[in-house]
């Protein structure tokens, strides 16, 4: 056995619906932990004491409803990318994975620079979850010929 193979690594392919629900997993944390930073800024607490939410403007049912829908579609893919059958996963991942790039994107400029770090990482995971995505390798001939 030579040195180069003795330091070698095993490498370990992550299977396609997992790789896309921890990309999903890994925007969530992002999330929760950018508006966590952001409750550290000035006037942020005294402005959702007063019920605003941002550029949101006035927390009213309809922004918090939206606010909700936004979050909780994210937190459905990282089991939905997992759980659902291929096909529909992929599209699922391609569309939502598109959706949030865009999301992601209106909110980079004019916000801070922990802000705008946090959310260009976000916006590297929402495209590799398109990219990823879209490059899902189809079942080989033998393993369609042998699924029930």
């Amino acid at each position: 056995m030579d040195q180069k193979s003795r330091n070698s690594l095993q490498s370990f392919q992550l299977p396609r619906p997992l790789r896309l629900s921890l990309l999903w997993a890994s925007m969530m944390f992002l999330y929760v932990y950018n508006d966590y930073i952001s409750m550290y800024q000035p006037e942020t607490i005294a402005m959702m004491s007063e019920g605003r939410m941002g550029p949101l403007g006035e927390a009213t049912d309809a922004v918090l409803l939206g606010v909700a829908i936004l979050m909780t579609i994210p937190a459905l893919m990282v089991f939905l990318s997992a759980g659902l059958p291929a096909a529909f996963s992929k599209w699922l991942n391609v569309g939502f994975g598109a959706a949030y790039t865009l999301v992601n994107a209106a909110t980079l400029f004019g916000s801070p620079p922990f802000y705008q770090l946090i959310v260009s990482v976000e916006i590297v995971l929402s495209i590799s979850i398109v990219v990823s995505a879209l490059t899902w390798p189809k079942a080989s001939i033998t393993a369609r010929e042998s699924a029930p």
